[in-house]
């Protein structure tokens, strides 16, 4: 006993070895008692079974005729327009008009001064008149066969170089006076009194504003929607209103824009309203099925597709693809619904396709 104690008490680390042994010993024979507790997914019910279901609000909408129409952005223009230039050349005048002044067809504008054409004028017709006797002697001759045929040839010849002659004059002298070439505004003036005029030079603009036109552009995607003689609606800047009528459109397309002009002419009897300003087009298409709901009620799916969301049978929630028809001040024309649809407009932000609600019917007029 004594060498034991002799032993232990030299080599303490053999005690500590039986010491730890013995306490994990004492440890798996607590553990290997115990039953293994149950998992707790097993005692516990899934995420999706736990979540209440969403309650929304759903309304359903009848589909109805509704008419299709583009909205276009253009610009007032004149019917025609026309820079006149002098004809003859010569000083000018008389200024017979004013800028900015209606004018009718064949109204005087501009004179510019004859200087000594009334005298060639006469001078040429005096000659004619020789011209004319000298032809009806040669003819008589050579009915008498007195002269030849070259003599009355050449006789001919002068009558019509001296009746060319005349006629030159009579146009000189004509257009020393510079007429309007239609009803219209004599937009701009370019010249003053005792200004020298060279053939060509331009003198006046004057500009047809009644009808008054409207140009503007349709995509490729509308354009085969479109017809002469189609109504519209015009909307200018300064709050006027009025109905128009589409007279032309471009059968080829601009190569810059891939859109196609059109022109549209209005009503200006009166030619109060000016060209260059800018204008909302209206044009109506064909009429197609839709229903009017707000701008909120509208989502978008994974792909970007615009839609709604609806109440399936089953109550579950339905992404359906839409297009818009048009747009109102207080809501959106959407086809592609069918002949009725239950819309969710309350909650459907919060709610997926596939999901299961609980729906709370509510009518269109409330």
């Amino acid at each position: 006993m004594m060498s034991v104690r002799r032993f232990l008490s030299q080599k303490p680390w053999i005690i500590s070895l039986a010491i730890l042994l013995a306490i994990g010993l004492w440890l798996l024979s607590g553990t290997s008692g115990t039953e293994p507790a149950p998992q707790a997914e097993a005692s516990q019910p899934s995420e999706k079974e736990q979540a209440p279901l969403a309650k929304v609000v759903v309304t359903n909408f009848k589909s109805q005729p509704t008419q299709r129409s583009i909205s276009l952005y253009g610009r007032t223009a004149p019917d025609r327009q026309a820079t006149l230039g002098a004809e003859v050349s010569g000083t000018v005048d008389k200024l017979l008009v004013r800028k900015g002044q209606r004018v009718t067809e064949g109204q005087p504008l501009i004179q510019l001064n004859k200087a000594d054409r009334e005298l060639q004028l006469k001078r040429a017709e005096a000659l004619l008149m020789v011209r004319e006797k000298e032809h009806n002697a040669a003819r008589s001759l050579r009915e008498r066969g007195l002269q030849g045929e070259v003599a009355l040839s050449q006789a001919e010849a002068s009558l019509i170089d001296a009746k060319a002659t005349v006629r030159n004059l009579e146009l000189a002298l004509e257009n020393t006076l510079i007429e309007a070439p239609f009803d219209g505004i004599v937009e701009t003036l370019h010249i003053e009194k005792g200004d020298y005029l060279g053939v060509g030079d331009p003198v006046a603009t004057v500009v047809d504003l009644d009808p008054l036109v409207i140009s503007a552009d349709v995509s490729e995607r509308h354009i085969q929607q479109i017809h002469t003689g189609q109504k519209a609606r015009i909307s200018l800047l300064n709050g006027y209103s009025t109905k128009g009528e589409l007279r032309y459109q471009a059968s080829v397309a601009s190569s810059q824009t891939n859109t196609f002009a059109i022109e549209i002419e209005i009503p200006n009897p009166d030619m109060k309203l000016a060209a260059g300003v800018s204008a909302d087009v209206e044009l109506k298409l064909d009429k197609q099925s839709a229903i009017k709901v707000t701008p909120s009620m509208l989502a978008l799916d994974e792909s970007g597709n615009l839609g709604i969301k609806i109440l399936a049978s089953d109550n579950r929630v339905n992404f359906i693809p839409i297009a818009i028809v048009k747009v109102e001040p207080d809501g959106v024309w959407l086809s592609g619904v069918g002949d009725q649809v239950d819309v969710i407009t309350v909650g459907q932000g919060f709610v997926r396709a596939g999901d299961n609600v609980i729906p709370v019917h509510q009518a269109e007029n409330e």
